[in-house]
């Protein structure tokens, strides 16, 4: 065997190995994430299969630090940076069941964070708009999902309290921080017959989980549904100052 042979075995060699352990790594996930499912989501309630089958296939720890892959899959919020979170996984779930998403929707997101609810999303709407206030979060949000191929979400940068009208209305909008109360800019930009999920209440501490309708003449209804706790929802310039 010559040197040329030799290192083109070693080079086959290493690369089997490397599958080998990306596919370790693959399944040790699938694995923890059937295990989310189950024990986190299913057990308190949610019942969308559509839900289900995305959240088994979405790679949460994709979506946060190497250093916190181990935990990507706990039963709890984790920090992304700049006093931000990847909601709990319950939540992402809950919230997305209550939206009710179809194929043909196009869905305004608020509050992009790791991109990880837009991923979800994705799987089950059409497009996706998503708004980032934190400008290192929105970009690394959009290099990750445009790595991980979720071609049908479209990443701005700017104030969530705004919206995007150029893209408006929107068939569902979905808030994953909390304003102190419901933005009308957001209900301008809603659909008849649309529907938005939002928390709403004081800054960490009272806010409830709200489900907002519009009927076909525009008139709005509001169903709360659950206490919760979310990052707030703050204005640009407050972000500023």
């Amino acid at each position: 065997m010559n040197v040329g042979q030799l290192s083109k075995l070693i080079g086959i060699a290493f690369l089997a190995l490397t599958l080998q352990i990306a596919g370790q790594d693959k399944n040790e996930y699938s694995v923890q994430r059937t295990t989310m499912i189950e024990k986190q989501i299913v057990s308190r309630g949610v019942t969308d299969e559509e839900v289900i089958s995305v959240m088994t296939d979405v790679p949460r720890h994709l979506f946060i630090d190497e250093s916190q892959w181990p935990i990507a899959y706990s039963d709890g919020p984790l920090p992304i940076g700049h006093g931000q979170t990847i909601s709990q996984p319950y939540i992402v779930a809950f919230m997305t069941e209550l939206l009710q998403p179809d194929t043909h929707h196009s869905v305004l997101e608020i509050g992009t964070g790791s991109g990880y609810q837009a991923a979800v999303l994705a799987r089950l709407v059409h497009h996706v708009y998503t708004i980032e206030i934190v400008p290192e979060l929105g970009r690394s949000a959009r290099q990750t999902l445009k790595r991980l191929s979720y071609d049908n979400v479209s990443v701005q940068i700017g104030d969530g309290y705004k919206g995007w009208p150029k893209e408006a209305p929107f068939d569902r909008i979905i808030l994953t921080a909390a304003p102190e109360e419901v933005p009308q800019a957001l209900v301008d930009q809603l659909k008849p017959g649309g529907r938005m999920v939002l928390p709403v209440g004081p800054r960490w501490w009272g806010q409830d989980l709200l489900v907002i309708e519009k009927d076909s003449t525009g008139e709005v209804m509001e169903k709360k549904t659950l206490p919760v706790r979310f990052v707030p929802m703050v204005h640009e310039q407050e972000r500023k100052n």
